[in-house]
């Protein structure tokens, strides 16, 4: 019997001072609300979002690289009215194989990180 029962957060790096393009990006063109940093965390930098029954931790890195393979995958309601903020909000779309059960596309964040958003078709 497994003792795991789901994630708590997934955290995404970010390059030094980069926490209002996480903003912007995350909260404002996506529209995850912001959640506070515990005190003992908030002198690292970065930004944390709520995302669903989830977190969504954008940590500073000194020595940033942008994940291009490995990636969170974001369940969302409506993908179309999504990949159409995200085209008015001049970010690309990268189409992919098609998933079984789900239509779903790949955009990356401002730092180059890889994010697909998904819709499962029921």
């Amino acid at each position: 019997m497994s003792n795991f029962f789901g994630i708590d957060h997934v955290q995404l790096a970010a390059p030094k001072g980069s926490e209002e393009k996480a903003r912007l990006f995350f909260g404002e063109i996506l529209g995850m609300e912001e959640i506070s940093k515990p005190s003992n965390l908030a002198k690292r930098g970065g930004v944390w979002f709520q995302c669903g029954n989830h977190q969504l931790h954008i940590g500073i890195q000194d020595d940033f690289q942008a994940a291009k393979k490995a990636h969170p995958a974001f369940h969302v309601k409506n993908l179309s009215r999504l990949k159409e903020t995200l085209v008015k909000n001049h970010i690309s779309i990268k189409e992919d194989e098609p998933l079984e059960g789900a239509i779903r596309f790949y955009a990356d964040d401002p730092f180059g990180n890889r994010i697909e958003f998904l819709q499962r078709m029921e």
